[in-house]
């Protein structure tokens, strides 16, 4: 099928990737003209492992190109997936004019049929007010439908994600949407849902929702453990075990981050109370996930006692790993609380330190974590990259100021640890 894909960020992307992946001829658009151009040379413009390889394979096969003119998408391809950024307004919602934009670029280019999806998150009724923008603009005698196809994707394992899927969403309203849609994600082999464009719309946010719900209770969890004395690891197996509850998200650490968790649950706050129906629930979890970023500056100053002048090597700065994305990294926030109070940083990374340097000039940003614990007052881990597993913690020791270790992820295990000389400070244990 020949597929046009709008908007080439990391849902974007990553969609066109895999489907040229599944032998569709794809068209990649965006405006950015820098990105177009990193993209027709098989650079990918964002970090996802894998991703780079498959861009570059499949424009040698020439199953991908990419484009920044959207009337190649419209006059070429059948099905036109949406996938602009929808980033949150001030008070929470999302900004939904790039939608309505592509919505407008679409209509006045249709001259035959064409399936337009629904791909970027977007509050519930958004596919109604796609349709009504088209239908205002386009020629009276072009035929189309709008669908919703919410992604579920996670940064650092988005290739795998799209080829493994453990459920499709397809929201239509015609048998003809339907057909198209199945039929193009026939080769995964998928559990396909089908429901109304609402439903589908509803389906991401609340997914997101529910999930970091799971995330903002086991870290309210994990503080009650530290102040009693019991060991959230075996708390969360206990509960995990209970196929209703299951073990999945029920890791404590210093809070979601990311452009999904933060931003979808913003928007179904707002979505939610527009419709006269406030989800309190969402703003709780919200607040928890705040909350954790303070509780755990405030565990680094009650050990250290004076932070002024202290030097802290900080491990990890991407909200999560096998990523480079720092938008609304927990990191972030830590970070700037720590400068604050006149601590002095050197952190490391393995991807995300060119991102973060934009923010932060005045953090000293090393190679190699060994660097970053180099003369350390104590090391701070706030992001569980593999590598940071594997550390000769031997070695880490001999070359800090004080053996002393922050473990916002719970990545070691304290008895061990604490039997290395460490002082070892964690999340709910």
């Amino acid at each position: 099928m020949k597929i046009g894909i709008i908007g080439s960020g990391y849902v974007g992307l990553v969609t066109g990737v895999c489907f040229a992946h599944l032998g569709n001829e794809v068209l990649c658009v965006d405006n950015d003209l820098k990105k177009i151009a990193l993209l027709k040379k098989g650079i990918s413009p964002i970090y996802e492992p894998g991703l780079e390889e498959m861009i570059r394979s499949n424009l040698q096969k020439g199953q991908i190109h990419f484009s920044s003119h959207i009337d190649d998408a419209v006059k070429k391809c059948e099905v036109l997936f949406i996938c602009v950024n929808t980033p949150p307004k001030d008070r929470g919602e999302a900004d939904l004019s790039f939608v309505e934009n592509v919505a407008r670029e679409i209509a006045t280019r249709l001259r035959q049929y064409r399936l337009i999806v629904e791909k970027s998150t977007v509050p519930v009724q958004t596919g109604e007010r796609i349709y009504q923008t088209i239908c205002e603009m386009k020629a009276k005698t072009t035929l189309f439908d709008v669908a919703s196809n919410p992604e579920f994707l996670r940064e650092g394992s988005a290739i795998h994600d799209f080829l493994n899927p453990d459920r499709i969403i397809l929201g239509v309203s015609t048998p003809k949407a339907e057909k198209i849609l199945r039929k193009l994600y026939e080769p995964l082999m998928a559990k396909i849902v089908v429901t109304d464009l609402k439903s589908a719309e509803l389906i991401k946010h609340a997914s997101n929702s529910f999930l970091a719900t799971k995330i903002s209770f086991v870290n309210a969890l994990a503080r009650i453990c530290d102040a009693s004395g019991a060991n959230i690891d075996m708390v969360t197996e206990g509960m995990g075990l209970d196929p209703r509850i299951g073990a999945s998200f029920l890791r404590p650490g210093i809070g979601f981050g990311g452009f999904c968790f933060p931003k979808d649950l913003m928007a179904f706050l707002r979505i939610s109370e527009k419709m006269g129906i406030p989800f309190n629930l969402l703003r709780e979890v919200l607040d928890i996930n705040e909350d954790q970023k303070r509780f755990f500056v405030k565990k680094i100053e009650n050990h250290l006692w004076n932070l002024r002048d202290k030097t802290l090597g900080v491990l990890g700065l991407s909200f999560k790993p096998n990523t480079d994305d720092i938008r609304f990294a927990p990191s972030l926030d830590i970070i700037g609380e720590l400068l604050k109070e006149g601590v002095k940083i050197q952190a490391y990374d393995p991807k995300a330190s060119g991102h973060f340097k934009k923010q932060f000039k005045d953090i000293r940003y090393v190679k190699n974590p060994y660097e970053a614990a180099k003369h350390a007052d104590a090391l701070v881990i706030l992001t569980e990259w593999d590598e940071f597993k594997t550390l000769d913690m031997k070695r880490i020791k001999k070359i800090m100021k004080h053996a002393i270790v922050f473990d916002g992820r719970n990545i070691f295990d304290p008895v061990l640890m604490k039997r290395s000389g460490f002082q070892y400070f964690s999340i709910g244990r």
